[in-house]
């Protein structure tokens, strides 16, 4: 089955409205286009270095507006809508990064939790806690919608390959990971990343970005990408800025793809051996 899909690349701001606003835009835009399935990054709903501030805004899911809008939306438009993640008030107190599919008929399919949190330290002095607000997800997720089985990530996982490689060896066609990539280690790790979790698990790469510099003063790398199967890049967005990236896929290229290279079924149980040090002049085994 071939289908027309889309990544909508935006540069959100600390205002859910007007973030809202730039969804509803970029949808109807791909949507008139032709795409049957959007997504959008990660954070949709605002980019906040306050966690206070974030804080006085949030709601639960049954009342989050990006997704009451994204609910909306896949109804009027008759399309899959795939929030990217969006901050959740959880009813424990605790904030979850959250990602939300919507059918055709507004209804909410599944929901997905990121589970790896990104908390580094970078070279230019940029450090981030995720997990100091963030309650990480516990649970891998793939549905099975119309047009192909979506698994799902969100930005920093796409750092952990087995989360990729669970997912496909239960089925995944299509891997997504909506993402607000730093620009220092989108420069460095995005493109080879997303390529290589295509290459590795045969499958196509959905990956909608963050761009530009945001009102709270982070700068995030942009560059949506959707990757097919052998890892060739089908389409890309700008390093800043919004934008609809969209690409027609084929799920026969999955199934194609990993009959070429069957490393899926390929794959072994092993053991690892530890060896001691050797003795200056010796020898191990």
């Amino acid at each position: 089955m071939t289908i027309k899909v889309a990544a909508l690349q935006m540069c959100s701001g600390m205002d859910p409205e007007k973030n809202a606003a730039t969804m509803v835009k970029l949808a109807r835009q791909a949507a008139a286009d032709g795409a049957v399935y959007v997504q959008t990054p990660e954070m949709t709903g605002a980019l906040m270095r306050d966690r206070d501030a974030l804080r006085a805004i949030l709601r639960d899911e049954d009342a989050d507006l990006i997704a009451k809008t994204a609910s909306e939306l896949a109804r009027e438009l008759n399309i899959h809508v795939h929030v990217g993640s969006t901050a959740i008030a959880r009813p424990d107190g605790k904030i979850a990064n959250r990602g939300f599919v919507f059918g055709p008929n507004g209804q909410r399919i599944c929901t997905y939790d990121k589970i790896h949190m990104f908390d580094v330290d970078l070279d230019n002095g940029e450090s981030w806690r995720e997990s100091a607000a963030y309650e990480p997800g516990k649970d891998a997720r793939i549905v099975d919608l119309p047009f192909g089985k979506l698994g799902f990530a969100i930005c920093y996982d796409v750092r952990f390959p087995s989360l990729f490689r669970t997912e496909a060896m239960a089925g995944a066609e299509i891997l997504t990971v909506p993402a607000a990539f730093t620009r220092q280690t989108g420069e460095a790790h995005w493109h080879v990343l997303l390529r290589a979790r295509a290459i590795e698990n045969g499958a196509f790469v959905i990956a909608a970005a963050q761009a530009g510099l945001h009102e709270d003063g982070r700068e995030t790398y942009g560059h949506s990408l959707i990757i097919d199967p052998w890892g060739r890049v089908l389409a890309e967005g700008p390093a800043v800025g919004e934008a609809v990236v969209m690409a027609e896929i084929d799920l026969a290229v999955v199934k194609a793809s990993r009959a070429k290279i069957p490393n899926l079924k390929n794959g072994r149980d092993f053991n690892l051996d530890i060896l001691p040090a050797l003795a200056k002049g010796g020898m191990t085994v």
